[in-house]
């Protein structure tokens, strides 16, 4: 079998290491554990990642880029303004649907790790500004007050922790039918 080149192993492993982390938690995840679910050496997996927390921060700018990539690909599919911010919690409910969700892996990462890595709690304030900021730029779209957008991301969040805490997707509608109530009175 010829050796794998550079980006073909870091993608299977970041891939085995996403599925483990989010799946049962960064700290009960060992990393011969990722080695064996990427079929890498072990000394393969360190010149990738020569430290566990590398790997997790890894882990979590590439679940970042593709969790927010699928959310406005989600939104942008809705024409109206209004529509689109509340496509939001459309597409929270999908995601919460989705076979294995268990939560924000950031929100869970840094409940994890948060007090004691320095690259988790910025990879959790990096991903939960970017979320801010897209509903904000959803808000200027529409033509709202700009004091909304914060109230909608604590709707969205809020939805996030009780739907992966409580396993349904209850969580989406109701924060969507939050949401509404707080457009009509904008």
């Amino acid at each position: 079998m010829a050796p794998l080149d550079t980006a073909t192993a870091r993608t299977r492993l970041l891939d085995a290491a996403e599925e483990l982390f989010y799946a049962r938690g960064i700290q009960s995840v060992g990393m011969d554990e990722i080695r064996t679910g990427a079929g890498l050496p072990l000394k393969r997996v360190y010149a990738l990642y020569p430290a566990k927390e590398q790997l997790v921060e890894a882990y979590l700018q590439r679940r970042d880029v593709r969790w927010r990539a699928r959310l406005a690909a989600a939104v942008e599919e809705v024409a109206d303004p209004r529509e689109r911010i509340l496509a939001v919690f459309d597409w929270l409910g999908t995601w919460f649907r989705e076979p294995g969700f268990r939560g924000c892996a950031w929100i869970n990462g840094f409940g994890e790790l948060g007090a004691v890595s320095d690259a988790v709690g910025r990879q959790a304030r990096a991903h939960k500004r970017a979320f801010a900021g897209y509903v904000a730029g959803l808000v200027g779209d529409a033509g709202l007050p700009a004091g909304l957008g914060p109230q909608l991301v604590l709707l969205a969040e809020g939805a996030m922790v009780t739907a992966g805490i409580l396993g349904t997707d209850a969580p989406a509608a109701e924060a969507r039918a939050a949401a509404e109530v707080l457009l009509r009175g904008s």
